[in-house]
């Protein structure tokens, strides 16, 4: 009888996580507001302008918009080294913040629909999760 409860519950567990509703996207944006606040701002600005040429600007950065698994990567696992955004060269170092992949996803929700940036996708937690960190070494 106990194997046969066990075997509810965890069954009950598993469909109910992949059954539960989805947070909307307009709530991941909202959640990603504040994770930028707390993380983010100091560096790329409270408008995502950055800063000269040490940090890279977010307001309508061809870079995000244009690889956004890096940049997932990026928030995941930390960045450093050159990259190109709106034809500057930035080689400078992001580090890695301690986010779980619901606060990537959401904090990149926020910013791919910030500031000029118009994104339709919606970045999930699960697309998160898939981002191998090697994808920054190639």
């Amino acid at each position: 009888m106990k194997l046969l409860l066990m075997f509810y519950f965890l069954g009950m567990s598993f469909f109910g996580y992949f059954l539960a509703p989805q947070k909307s996207k307009a709530e991941s944006i909202k959640n990603g507001s504040e994770i930028y606040h707390d993380f983010c701002y100091r560096c790329h600005g409270i408008n995502g302008v950055g800063q000269d040429d040490l940090i890279p600007p977010l307001k309508s950065s061809d870079y995000l918009m244009n690889n956004i698994d890096l940049s997932i990567a990026g928030l995941k696992y930390g960045l450093k080294g050159k990259i190109t955004v709106n034809g500057i060269v930035y080689d400078s170092y992001m580090a890695y913040q301690g986010l779980d992949n619901d606060e990537i996803a959401d904090v990149m929700n926020y910013i791919l629909n910030q500031w000029e940036n118009i994104n339709e996708g919606f970045i999930t937690a699960q697309q998160v999760e898939k981002i191998p960190k090697s994808i920054l070494e190639k």
